[in-house]
């Protein structure tokens, strides 16, 4: 009998770098291969469920996650067997993206070009790196000739466009994505068309966006969180001002960091930010998706851009709050049962992480190896193929407990986290570490 199966979880994988390579061990195992390449069933266990519905292709949660997993996971091991797992799963990204018609960040396209120019760069294969030019040439032409209703949103001279939501979760990540791909392949064109479509989000009004088409929430509430709401579209159009130097994003960014801050709960020197408002200004989320580990993002992107010292505050006031609230051995009602990148522990091991690259406070690297210790203790591996991490994905069905393979929702983004943390301190041993288009920080260590 494995050792994984008979000894308390709290003493399994005494480094992030091993926990990762049993999470690695799990998504191995879900492999599905077909002429095209490879991709990764959701949750490869007897009746395993999964959380959400299934995006074969998608960073959220399917194969591009999962293909920038395996390329890190290559480099802090020096094992090139998980090279060939990414060379699959791109190889299957490169034949099939053409069958998706999504083009955001997490969910479609722009997410897919992400990973093929991450893999056409560590792999040397220019035929990923083709097809990734290839998908930012059609996302141009999709926004100057379709728009969000395909009735030429360009030739009527509103610019370029895909859908009605600005926020990250739409238009915000598909030109996040764009300005990566501008400076990967040296193509003016691509930041241009960013610029364009980022100036009509500019100029759209502050405080936020209402959630009309998202189920469980009123429709006029408004969120300040990062992918659906106010923080992200600050943290784009700050992007976009260090991108272009155009005062007009800088402007509009602070309108939306100014009502970031306006509607959050600052306590003594930590702030908490409601989920929405004015519905749930008692409902403080800590992760990535809707909470403290987003908007601090905005905040650090602020500062990078323009320097001022009281974004970088926020950031601190922030991050101590979510000190303060006693994660993670107390849960909170922004902190439940959930583990992964969205939500969860992870997307807070990545504040903290990217807080100790940027600021080198030693208190931050800790917290975030607090985080990982708990994460690592929580892993199930009951029949030795390896970690995952069973999550109760959605708050308001805590009864419904799932594990994925995935990148934001899965073991994929959960082990990108904690090599995340190994890499931290490392700076004898530097190597190649994936940081996706939304996040500020600096390269670790």
């Amino acid at each position: 009998m494995s050792l994984d199966r008979i000894r308390p979880s709290s003493a399994r994988a005494d480094s992030p770098l091993t926990a990762a390579l049993r999470a690695g061990r799990w998504i191995r195992s879900a492999a599905a291969d077909d002429e095209h390449g490879r991709r990764w069933l959701a949750n490869p266990d007897p009746r395993g469920a999964s959380a959400v519905t299934p995006e074969p292709w998608s960073l959220y949660s399917g194969a591009a996650g999962i293909v920038l997993f395996f390329l890190e996971l290559a480099a802090a091991s020096g094992h090139e067997a998980y090279l060939e797992d990414a060379r699959a799963g791109a190889r299957r990204l490169a034949a099939t993206w053409r069958e998706q018609d999504d083009l955001t960040l997490y969910h479609g396209l722009t997410g897919t070009m992400v990973a093929l120019m991450e893999a056409g760069w560590a792999l040397d294969e220019d035929r990923f790196e083709a097809e990734a030019m290839a998908i930012a040439d059609l996302i141009v032409h999709r926004g100057r000739t379709d728009g969000p209703s395909g009735r030429g949103v360009g030739s009527r001279g509103e610019g370029v466009q895909w859908s009605r939501d600005p926020a990250q979760r739409g238009e915000g990540g598909i030109i996040l994505g764009l300005l990566r791909s501008a400076a990967h392949f040296g193509v003016p064109a691509y930041a241009e068309a960013a610029a364009e479509a980022g100036m009509r989000i500019a100029r759209l009004p502050v405080p936020g966006h209402r959630f009309g088409d998202c189920a469980g929430l009123p429709v006029d509430a408004v969120t300040p969180g990062f992918l659906a709401g106010t923080a992200g579209t600050a943290f784009l159009l700050a992007r976009l001002y260090g991108a272009t130097g155009d005062e007009r994003f800088l402007f509009a960014a602070r309108s939306g960091a100014d009502f970031v801050r306006e509607v959050s709960v600052v306590t003594g020197g930590c702030a908490a930010v409601p989920h929405h408002v004015p519905q749930a200004r008692d409902l403080h989320y800590l992760g990535f998706c809707s909470g403290s580990a987003g908007v601090a993002r905005m905040f650090y992107e602020l500062y990078r851009v323009a320097g001022d010292p009281g974004d970088l505050d926020w950031v601190e006031r922030l991050a101590r709050g979510i000190v303060a609230s006693g994660v993670p051995h107390r849960r909170t009602e922004g902190y439940w049962n959930v583990a992964c990148q969205c939500c969860g522990a992870a997307g807070l091991i990545e504040l903290f992480t990217g807080l100790w690259a940027a600021t080198g406070r030693e208190s931050h690297l800790k917290f975030a190896r607090t985080l990982a210790a708990d994460l690592i203790a929580r892993a199930t591996d009951h029949d030795g193929n390896g970690y995952r991490w069973y999550q109760a994905y959605r708050r308001l069905r805590p009864g419904e407990v799932t594990a994925d393979t995935s990148y934001m929702v899965g073991a994929a983004g959960i082990g990108a986290a904690l090599l995340h943390v190994d890499a931290a301190g490392q700076a004898a041993r530097a190597r190649r570490i994936i940081l996706l288009p939304d996040n500020p920080f600096p390269a670790i260590p």
